[in-house]
């Protein structure tokens, strides 16, 4: 399968450097490799995640994920945008788990290096079936469409 996605606007562009810039923040003791997140719901607001390793492997935590909670803890339950980086530059997907857990709050657009560039992907082109939970939920589940606190559309920062 031939990744194609598309060029980011300037909003998905500063995103990008918005996960860019946190991922620094990551705790990489173990690999070291830094990977920062932000996923934006529908207040526009930006939810911060870093990739939070722990001796005990699976115990770890990938940036996505990490993001895609303060989103919840925000109150928000759909996603809009996921963007993620790597401290050192590299290109980078999201992993199979993390794009799984992406659908469960609806079909967000995907912003990450591949190929030396910055791409927009639709999550359906980096997850062609994501698993349906019983009875064939869709993306989003039982609470698409809800969300926290209305916005103007713009992202904001982490307070």
């Amino acid at each position: 399968m031939s990744l194609r996605g598309r060029e980011p606007d300037l909003g998905e562009r500063l995103l990008f450097q918005e996960a860019f810039a946190i991922a620094e923040r990551a705790y990489a003791r173990y690999s070291g490799f830094r990977v920062g997140s932000v996923v934006v719901g529908p207040s526009g607001r930006s939810h911060h995640g870093v990739n939070v390793e722990n001796a005990s492997y699976p115990v770890g935590v990938c940036a996505e994920r990490a993001a895609l909670a303060a989103m919840v803890v925000f109150g928000e339950r759909r996603a809009r945008y996921l963007a993620v980086a790597a401290a050192d530059g590299v290109d980078l997907l999201p992993c199979g788990m993390c794009l799984q857990a992406l659908a469960e709050f609806g079909e967000p657009e995907v912003i990450a290096r591949l190929d030396g560039g910055v791409r927009v992907f639709a999550l359906a082109e980096l997850l062609p079936a994501p698993f349906a939970g019983p009875g064939g939920a869709t993306a989003g589940g039982e609470a698409a469409g809800t969300g926290g606190a209305a916005g103007s559309g713009g992202t904001a920062t982490d307070g």
